[in-house]
């Protein structure tokens, strides 16, 4: 289980993030804090692998309970959870560590996105040894990690998956028709899933003109996502 410190100098606001972390599976909350001062002592109570921080807080800011972390020799990782939007907050979180930045408000989708990014991270990691540079590139990939979109009704998660995959392994462009050989879905499906990948911006669609009759439709997976 990764244990989670969720810090918000709101409780209201604190108790739902809570809750939303206890929703994803593989994580536990052992605590919440409201201020620079509480988070400190509590992380000195209990063991916490991860820390959803807020960047204002009361006494301090969460930029400094990161710099804090990192001076008092904690190996403790940092996902910035605030409505702080400002590029100065965003660059310096990366400075100090934070592996991740959540804007406020956001929806559970959007935390279990990062928070599942985050897990795929530290199943990497803890696999040890040296890395060549697809499995770095990998590494650092999972950091910056989409979360899949909420799915349309009538759309299946297995098959969205299958299709993620199966785009991301391609060497080039595919059409609907190549998709559904190597997926064994029809072509139809195969469209279907293709055109909401398009519309949330995970697949770009090219044509590909021939000697007559109408373009084909090829997409290739986005870089990046």
């Amino acid at each position: 289980m990764i244990e989670v410190l969720v810090v918000d100098d709101d409780i209201r606001v604190a108790d739902v993030n809570a809750a939303y972390v206890a929703k994803v599976p593989g994580f536990r909350v052992v605590g919440t804090a409201h201020s620079a001062a509480e988070a400190l002592e509590r992380i000195e109570d209990v063991d916490v692998d991860l820390v959803l921080l807020d960047h204002y807080l009361p006494d301090e800011t969460g930029l400094t309970v990161a710099r804090t972390l990192r001076e008092r020799g904690h190996q403790i990782d940092v996902i910035m959870v605030t409505a702080a939007r400002d590029v100065a907050t965003v660059q310096s979180a990366m400075r100090h560590g934070a592996l991740q930045y959540l804007v406020k408000p956001f929806s559970f989708a959007g935390l279990r996105g990062k928070l599942e990014a985050y897990a795929q991270l530290r199943r990497t990691l803890d696999g040890g040894g040296e890395a060549e540079q697809a499995e770095v590139d990998r590494i650092f990939g999972a950091l910056s990690a989409t979360p899949a979109p909420e799915l349309p009704k009538g759309h299946s998660p297995t098959t969205a998956e299958l299709v993620r995959r199966a785009m991301m392994g391609a060497e080039g462009p595919l059409s609907a028709q190549e998709l559904a050989d190597r997926t064994r879905l029809s072509r139809q499906t195969a469209q279907r899933y293709l055109k909401l990948l398009e519309r949330t911006g995970r697949v770009r669609l090219s044509l590909k003109y021939g000697d007559t009759g109408r373009p084909e439709h090829r997409y290739e997976w986005a870089a990046g996502l």
